[in-house]
């Protein structure tokens, strides 16, 4: 079997004590954020999870990709699961006990059947099978499109979107940043089948960002969950790739009156 050696880094985060369960590597990334007020979110986060915000606003995600070198630790590969696309529709949260900030998955759909199986029994994670493109167009320019199966009315996501090259800007995400709070996250947050807060510890070195263009003909995501986009341009990010290492799924401390909304504006380190 494959061995695979995880790539440390102590900033900002040291690795995660155990071992990891779960490792893939995400890449051709697009990151098209929208701000959002807080109480547009506040519905769908469960109870024991703060929703994050940068400068008084929630941030919703969607993040195309396409996916490889799954592996799940002492398991042979999942079937047919070498490479595949996937996209998320995903938002900000906190731990309220110790303020760890971490994703918050709302939507994800993948085109392969059993990877989004594993995902709901692994992760509870919300994984949907869907119909999926992603096709590479130039070096750093793709098409992707998305249909949801077995839904009655239309869900898609259809765009084109292109990396503009490492730039001085970007070469160094710093804690304060917008691409700090947005891309730089070690921990996931879901429900386990209690229904209790619970979360994984995810490890990977800094995302290497670029600045992005893109063209969203359609992204039906939001809408499907109630959400409705403000009418402004997203705030957009590329990355060429980034190896991830999951840990198991534990279950949150539970919190004593908490706020559903994280008082903090920016991130702590």
């Amino acid at each position: 079997m494959r061995q695979f050696q995880i790539r440390t880094s102590n900033k900002p985060r040291p690795l995660p004590s155990g071992r990891w369960a779960m490792t893939q590597r995400l890449n051709d990334l697009l990151f098209a954020h929208w701000p959002l007020p807080p109480a547009a979110l506040a519905p769908l986060i469960p109870d024991g999870m703060q929703i994050d915000t940068f400068q008084g606003s929630a941030w919703l995600g969607v993040v195309p990709f396409w996916m490889d070198r799954i592996r799940l630790r002492g398991l042979p590969s999942i079937p047919g699961a070498r490479h595949f696309p996937e996209i998320n529709l995903r938002t900000y949260v906190r731990d309220p006990q110790n303020g760890m900030p971490g994703v918050y998955f709302l939507s994800i759909d993948a085109n392969n059947l059993l990877g989004a199986a594993a995902a709901r029994l692994l992760y509870r994670l919300p994984c949907h099978w869907a119909e999926m493109r992603h096709q590479q167009r130039s070096e750093r320019e793709f098409a992707f499109y998305c249909r949801r199966r077995f839904t009655g009315k239309p869900i898609v996501f259809k765009a084109r979107y292109r990396g503009l090259g490492p730039s001085h800007k970007l070469a160094d995400t710093r804690p304060g940043s917008l691409e700090f709070f947005l891309t730089e996250r070690y921990c996931l947050f879901t429900r386990d089948r209690e229904g209790q807060p619970a979360r994984a510890s995810i490890h990977h070195v800094p995302w290497p960002l670029e600045e992005a263009e893109a063209e969203i003909e359609r992204n039906d995501l939001p809408a499907s969950l109630g959400i409705n986009l403000p009418s402004g341009p997203p705030v957009l990010h590329y990355s060429r790739r980034m190896a991830l290492y999951i840990w198991q799924l534990e279950r949150m401390q539970p919190s004593r009156g908490a706020h559903r909304i994280a008082a903090a504006a920016v991130p702590s380190t």
